[in-house]
């Protein structure tokens, strides 16, 4: 028996497009008309999809990369911490792989340009949002396997901070050297820090 993937609304894709978009150029370089092209799309679709905007659709990007990544790790923390961390870092690896090194983590892109106005806070919140939510799976898996509830917290900030910024360095050098020394480093921080 086969299963078939759902085929994504206009307005799914449109999401999507403008999260790869941003992962590339950035959040100022990417505009609503670039993105209902990206996404072949018709223009006057995105602005009845987002009336309020790019600000609106770039919120929304932001939340759909947020529950992308974390719906995988979820799965893979199942297995463990250390099985949750080599996902994580597997799943920038291939996009930046994939991407020949043009493309990155949206949600950064978001949260390190200065928003061009007022309304763009909405999504450097759901950015905080973001991050927030990764973190607390990693500490959660941490705190089940054993690990202190402080050092836990702490642990799943540096590998959030560290696989974003590794990120960017593997962007930056054109190399995936940077994800597997920061994968060797951060499991050696895990098995330090639990007691399975």
């Amino acid at each position: 028996m086969y299963v078939t993937k759902p085929i994504p609304t206009a307005r799914e894709r449109i999401v999507a497009g403008a999260a790869d978009m941003i992962s590339r150029r950035g959040l100022n370089a990417t505009s609503i008309r670039e993105t209902a092209k990206h996404a072949r799309a018709p223009l006057g679709s995105t602005y009845h999809y987002f009336p309020e905007g790019k600000q609106q659709l770039v919120t929304e990007a932001v939340r759909y990369t947020g529950e992308w990544t974390a719906r995988s790790l979820r799965k893979e923390l199942r297995a463990g911490p250390v099985a949750g961390l080599h996902a994580f870092l597997a799943l920038w690896r291939k996009i930046v792989v994939d991407s020949d090194f043009r493309a990155g983590c949206p949600v950064l892109a978001v949260s390190i340009e200065e928003p061009a106005t007022e309304e763009a806070l909405g999504a450097l919140a759901a950015a905080a949002d973001v991050f927030t939510e990764w973190e607390s799976l990693l500490a959660a898996s941490l705190r089940e396997h054993g690990a202190e509830p402080g050092r836990a917290a702490q642990l799943a900030t540096l590998i959030v901070a560290a696989v974003e910024g590794t990120v960017a360095m593997c962007r930056a050098k054109r190399s995936t050297q940077p994800l597997d020394h920061t994968a060797e480093q951060l499991r050696a921080l895990i098995l330090a820090t639990i007691r399975d």
